[in-house]
């Protein structure tokens, strides 16, 4: 457990014989305070304990420092930062793209999709596209992106209202659920699911099982003569 760590600058904190000061202010291994005592006597604790000496609160006077497993504490911190960049949610914008006169099949499919989006906490961005004479009618786009937010209102609401660009007219919607939440939620169904599977699998091994059948060993038994008991 005892180290010395030299070599180049870093930003880790310094620990054992890199810390270079006259005394300490100590904590213990498990956060009691010891109070301020010469460095050769942390360091004398550090080795009696087989622990690290690490430099906590640099900026004090005197400096901070706990006694400690320095190694665990750096991968213990590894493993959660790598949990909480697993966790990050990133907002993802999502494009669905539709023609002023859609057709009803195509439309339920499109705003399935929209729905799909949105329950995955991910905003869509909605885009009409006007061709040749549909260009003279703005209108038909706009009243189909409100009937798309109405249908989708229970999930998202309208982020950025319809505005024309060009030949196409754009809206946003965002999602009600945080990215994070419907993360949670998906990870929630996952492991019900296989939980789900799991059982059934369970009850149809159960069902396969060949019942004990102790009827032919009892007659057997019956039927022993005399002379085999005997």
């Amino acid at each position: 457990m005892w180290c010395y760590r030299g070599g180049s600058i870093s930003t880790e904190p310094r620990i054992n014989d890199r810390i270079r000061v006259p005394e300490v202010r100590l904590v213990g291994p498990s956060g009691e305070q010891v109070g301020i005592v010469p460095l050769a006597k942390a360091l004398e604790l550090a080795q009696e304990y087989d622990l690290d000496l690490v430099e906590v609160a640099a900026s004090a006077r005197p400096p901070v420092c706990k006694l400690m497993d320095y190694g665990k504490f750096k991968y213990e911190s590894a493993m959660k930062a790598r949990e909480a960049r697993k966790n990050q949610a990133h907002t993802v914008i999502k494009e669905m793209k539709l023609r002023p006169k859609i057709d009803p099949h195509d439309y339920d499919t499109k705003k399935g999709h929209v729905v799909r989006f949105l329950k995955q906490g991910d905003k869509v961005k909605i885009t009409i596209m006007f061709r040749g004479r549909e260009q003279s009618r703005p209108e038909l786009g706009y009243r189909l992106l409100q009937r798309l937010a109405e249908d989708v209102q229970d999930l998202g609401f309208v982020e950025s209202n319809p505005k024309q660009d060009g030949r196409n007219m754009i809206m946003v919607l965002g999602p009600h659920k945080k990215k994070t939440e419907a993360m949670a939620e998906a990870r929630e169904a996952q492991a019900a699911r296989k939980a789900e599977r799991q059982g059934a699998a369970a009850d149809a091994a159960a069902k396969e099982a060949p019942e004990g059948d102790t009827g032919v060993a009892s007659a057997e038994a019956g039927d022993a003569s005399p002379e085999a008991q005997a």
